[in-house]
């Protein structure tokens, strides 16, 4: 076999199914069979046209899960499960030899910068590969990237138990990092989502919700006696989450800016000041975020059987990034290459 359909990215809000080239395996690398592809922002940002380093003729896709078809000299064995770590970094910059290669200056992805997962093969380097546990399933697997993200978010804010958490945003990242919050003895979780669908899932999950209507820092000044959360996560990245946030926050407290904002936005640095709060940056993950969302994933601790997803066809991609893009009856889309995988 030769060739192979593949996702590829042809222009704005342009994607469709093409013939082409089976990856060629360098030399050291794996050949992987993907299973299942999430799509997440950061593809419907390529699909719109707005990313700034995506170009036409690109296979999206960077939340992969798939088997190991040839194996490397080194990682994991042929016929393994397996996850993608999909950073490409460049080893040389301060942060790539100080130990912190995810936030490496010239930071790449698969899916990205060169071909990624919505397609039947991919080729990849060992060291992105993280073998799965036998009898996880490799449709759940396929969230292992996003929750990593969560678990770097979690890791990164000092989060205390029994603390009162407030989460903006009730998407995919937003719920993973209140699960993640929780499973790490959060006190209380209260999320707040401009979409009532996302609302209910939430609330499905067992969170504390902020009911139409409302704010988060009216709810948790009700909760907290007017003290607001100890510890606040932005995943939603939009300016008027940005002007709430302090308020949310209590004296002493931490902010963690998980979702990543598009452009410059205000922020109360003199609240920030005069409550001394900290506020925290938070970029993809590390390598040990990622064996831990595994480990999550696999013991089951997260119940994630219960997160809404929706598996599309390879075949039928502009469906799949359609429905992404509605953010309605799925927290995470996947597209599939897998015959009678898909749900519809």
């Amino acid at each position: 076999m030769s060739t192979m359909k593949a996702a590829v990215w042809t222009g704005t809000d342009q994607i469709g199914i093409a013939e082409v080239a089976v990856p060629e395996v360098p030399e050291g690398w794996a050949l992987v069979r993907v299973a299942y592809n999430g799509i997440c922002g950061t593809d419907l940002s390529i699909f719109h046209g707005k990313h700034p380093r995506a170009q036409h003729g690109l296979v999206p896709g960077h939340e992969m899960s798939g088997w190991v078809e040839k194996a490397a000299p080194s990682g994991p064995r042929e016929g393994a499960l397996v996850v993608v770590e999909p950073l490409i970094s460049c080893g040389r910059c301060l942060p790539c030899t100080t130990g912190n290669a995810h936030v490496c200056n010239n930071l790449g992805l698969y899916g990205i910068d060169t071909a990624g997962g919505m397609a039947p093969y991919v080729a990849l380097p060992p060291e992105v590969l993280h073998e799965v546990p036998t009898g996880v399933d490799p449709r759940t697997a396929a969230l292992a990237e996003p929750l990593a993200v969560a678990v770097h978010a979690v890791d990164r804010s000092g989060m205390q138990r029994g603390d009162t958490v407030a989460v903006f945003g009730a998407g995919p990242i937003g719920l993973l990092t209140a699960l993640v919050a929780r499973h790490e003895g959060a006190g209380e979780v209260v999320v707040t989502e401009p979409s009532a669908w996302r609302r209910d899932v939430a609330a499905g999950l067992g969170f504390t919700v902020v009911p139409e209507g409302s704010t988060m820092t009216e709810v948790l000044h009700e909760l907290t006696g007017g003290e607001g959360a100890d510890t606040t996560f932005d995943s939603a990245a939009h300016p008027s989450v940005a002007a709430e946030l302090t308020a949310a926050t209590r004296v002493l407290g931490r902010i963690v800016v998980v979702g990543v904002y598009k452009q410059p936005v205000p922020l109360d640095l003199q609240a920030v000041c005069f409550k001394e709060q900290s506020v925290v940056g938070v970029r993809v993950y590390t390598t040990a975020d990622v064996v831990r969302a595994i480990e999550l994933i696999a013991g089951g601790e997260l119940a994630l059987e219960r997160f809404p997803t929706k598996a599309f066809d390879l075949a039928d991609v502009t469906a799949a990034f359609d429905a992404a893009t509605s953010g309605q009856d799925a927290l995470k889309v996947l597209v599939t290459p897998l015959p009678g995988k898909a749900d519809a």
